[in-house]
């Protein structure tokens, strides 16, 4: 029997676009949380200095949501909630056992969360932000507001914290993730027991563009 061609799961630009996004948001989630308690003010000297961390420290953030604007602009159609994923959410208890089920596309529920947890907070992330950014912005609003912005930023920085932790454990999780945004292709059987529905419509594409 001959054996299925590998299944492009991300092009380079995606998985550049990934690790842009990945990158900036560690130099935030560890400058941020040196903001944030006094006892990890020592994180900040990611940027060099505390000085340059609180001028660089927003930049950056800048950077990591117009490069998850270009994910979600690709993304965002594969994330919808449909009636599969409700069966899955359902069975959560048999996919932890690492028993798969429903007829999934190219993103199960779970990862549809993150998916939606992520943009919810970056968009905090950036209103809040902005508020409390100074010297450019923060003038412009009464004490209150700024007040009101850095809880929001606050919270809301921790929600995307533990949503990017829970990300990258099931990336290490489910064996084969990591190969698929490092090298971009993973392996037929790896689509069809994850996301079966998805592997029918690849390989269908590839019957199509065949000779």
């Amino acid at each position: 029997m001959r054996k299925e061609k590998p299944i492009q799961r991300y092009n380079a630009l995606e998985r550049i676009n990934h690790w842009i996004v990945a990158f900036c948001f560690m130099l935030a989630a560890i400058s941020g949380l040196g903001f944030f308690f006094p006892s990890f003010n020592w994180l900040m000297n990611i940027f060099g200095t505390p000085q340059l961390a609180r001028i660089l420290h927003p930049f950056v953030g800048v950077v990591m949501f117009v490069a998850f604007l270009r994910m979600f602009q690709r993304y965002w159609r594969h994330n919808l909630i449909n009636r599969d994923d409700i069966l899955w959410a359902k069975n959560i208890h048999r996919v932890t056992l690492k028993e798969e089920f429903g007829d999934t596309g190219r993103y199960n529920f779970g990862q549809k969360m993150v998916f939606w947890l992520a943009i919810f907070s970056l968009l905090l992330l950036l209103a809040s932000g902005v508020v409390i950014w100074r010297p450019y912005f923060a003038d412009a609003f009464s004490i209150p507001m700024i007040r009101i912005a850095l809880l929001v930023h606050s919270v809301s920085a921790m929600v995307l914290i533990l949503t990017i932790m829970i990300h990258v454990y099931a990336a290490f999780w489910v064996k084969g993730t990591i190969t698929a945004m490092v090298e971009g292709w993973v392996s037929a059987a790896w689509a069809k027991k994850h996301h079966p529905r998805w592997y029918r419509e690849q390989r269908q594409k590839q019957q199509e563009e065949e000779p």
